[in-house]
């Protein structure tokens, strides 16, 4: 056993799992595009009196959730594969329910795709709520009533919801069509200048550079060329200069950083830097950075078999479970252990906690609710609607809190065809609760990620060989600008991985020893020489402009 064991007892506590966060900057942006979504076909079905069709529409209203931190042209991409995807399990669960009445058989496919929604949406980094509203949609699904006949009508339904989904997702690119790319920039910014601000000795920097990355990655997404690449060029050259704040701290004015940020975020135009031929040549890196092709899906998929493999053994060991308990709606069990897979173990025991503090607690909500939801159907609506709002407001701050109304939505929810017993509902779904958090926390036990320590080492072996070609760049007598600035994005790519590996890697158990001290050896000298390759161009930009190191600080 690894000699990290006690270290990672130490981490599976209860207090830092439920500690509230800062919520996200954009918060509002999917609870008010997920009520929009939602809104119109509920409301329209409430007067058509078909409310019992409410399930198959929400399916394709929930996909609103997605992709809201992704340029409008990339959001398109994902939004529409989000819903196909939706859409696509929906099918699949419906036409089981039609074929066999069997709970065991379809528990089992329940298990299946949700293994595969997890390991699709980890893959495709499709971001928040990642597999689980998929996975709750499906699995309810499995469970309804069902005729071949009726198959094709209700996946209608479902794609006509996800279109119109679709249509509010990309809405607010008509009013501020470079939100996103502005939003992720400052985030950027903050970062740099937050690092800067701090300590040297203080770990911010990992976290710096991956909300660099996320930037970078969004503005690769955007077109080099035609009229929006303008907005492009401006934010590529603030973004040069968070990444040089990162690597050379000292010389870097924080207060100048933030005040872009908040320019960024406002609806004026994009700040202005001056251009120097140092930055003309970051430049140059960063259109060579962007030409480099993504990793293949298929490598994406490889390492996450073992997530795979824990969810759809939890799924099913949760769902018969629960069956042989006798309580009727297994698929909640289900759906309880699918939320709970993140990328380690450390982090599959907090989200195990704040399921079950946050759905029992959700469950007392709901029995405040159902009196007033149960007087009319339009109050049930509109209760619902309400708590997808919350939900959306309060999961960014932790998930637990979220849960607090997920909880009484999805039993709301299941009252749309016709009223039912609130105690047998609410006893219902604090057993499966409970069943799915235990099931599925012993499998994700059961089920090791032996290869976290090879991934680790993979990951140092990358960052040395970034750092020799950027250091053999800079031993030149007259260096390639362009050349430097591209290795210098290579590491920093390298050491952003490096960290994310090594953290997931952490917090598993039962694994050979990881490379702790090649791991710090090499984010030290990884960062070292990022250092140097900016005091390089700093040098570079005095030399071009006779300008004081104050006029060229980021």
């Amino acid at each position: 056993m690894s000699s990290a064991t006690p270290t990672l007892r130490r981490r599976l506590s209860l207090a830092g799992a439920l500690r509230p966060r800062r919520p996200s900057d954009i918060w509002f942006k999917p609870a008010l595009s997920v009520v929009a979504s939602l809104a119109p076909p509920n409301l329209t079905l409430l007067a058509l009196g078909r409310l019992d069709l409410a399930m198959y529409t929400m399916a394709g209203s929930m996909c609103a959730l997605y992709a809201h931190n992704r340029p409008y042209a990339a959001r398109a991409r994902a939004l529409a594969w989000v819903v196909l995807g939706m859409v696509g399990g929906l099918a699949v669960a419906l036409a089981a329910a039609s074929l066999t009445g069997s709970a065991v058989v379809l528990v089992t496919v329940g298990a299946l795709l949700a293994a595969a929604q997890k390991v699709l949406t980890d893959a495709t980094r499709v971001g928040p709520p990642g597999n689980v509203v998929l996975t709750f949609i499906t699995s309810a699904a499995l469970f309804v009533p069902q005729s071949p006949g009726q198959v094709p009508g209700h996946v209608a339904l479902a794609l006509a919801a996800g279109a119109w989904a679709w249509i509010v997702g990309m809405a607010p690119g008509l009013v501020r069509p470079h939100g996103p790319e502005r939003r992720a920039t400052a985030a950027a910014l903050d970062a740099a200048a937050g690092y800067a601000g701090t300590d040297p000795a203080d770990d911010g920097r990992p976290a710096g550079y991956a909300a660099v990355q996320a930037a970078w990655q969004a503005l690769f997404a955007l077109p080099a060329t035609g009229p929006r690449a303008t907005t492009r060029h401006a934010l590529e050259r603030l973004l040069v200069r968070a990444e040089v704040a990162l690597a050379a701290p000292a010389d870097t004015a924080p207060d100048r950083l933030r005040a872009w940020a908040r320019e960024l975020r406002g609806t004026g135009r994009v700040p202005r830097v001056a251009d120097t031929r140092a930055g003309a040549d970051e430049l140059l890196g960063v259109r060579a950075g962007s030409r480099v092709r993504p990793e293949p899906l298929w490598h994406r998929l490889a390492p996450l078999a073992p997530i795979g493999v824990r969810t759809a053994l939890g799924c099913a060991l949760a769902g018969y479970a629960s069956l042989a308990l006798g309580v009727g709606r297994p698929y909640w069990a289900l759906v309880t252990a699918a939320s709970l897979y993140q990328a380690n173990l450390t982090l599959t025991w907090s989200r195990a906690v704040q399921r079950v503090v946050g759905n029992v607690a959700g469950v007392l909500v709901f029995a405040a609710l159902a009196p007033l939801a149960h007087l009319h159907q339009a109050y049930l609506v509109l209760i619902c609607l309400a708590c997808a709002f919350g939900a959306e407001a309060l999961i960014t701050r932790n998930y637990w809190l979220g849960s607090l109304c997920v909880t009484p939505m999805a039993l709301l929810i299941s009252e749309f065809a016709r009223y039912q017993d609130p105690g047998a509902l609410m006893t219902e779904r604090v057993a499966d609760t409970l069943v799915g958090a235990l099931v599925g926390f012993l499998a994700a036990v059961a089920v090791t990620d032996r290869r976290a320590g090879s991934r680790v080492e993979r990951a140092v072996t990358a960052v040395d060989r970034a750092r020799e070609h950027a250091a053999r760049l800079l031993a030149e007598p007259e260096p390639d600008p362009a050349a430097l600035a591209a290795a210098r994005r290579a590491l920093t790519t390298a050491l952003v991985d490096l960290r994310a590996t090594a953290d997931a890697a952490a917090g598993e158990w039962w694994q050979r020893s990881l490379p702790q001290e090649r791991v710090v050896l090499a984010e030290r000298n990884g960062h070292r020489t990022l250092a140097a390759t900016v005091r390089g161009r700093t040098a570079r930009a005095h030399q071009d402009t006779g300008s004081t190191a104050e006029d060229v600080r980021p």
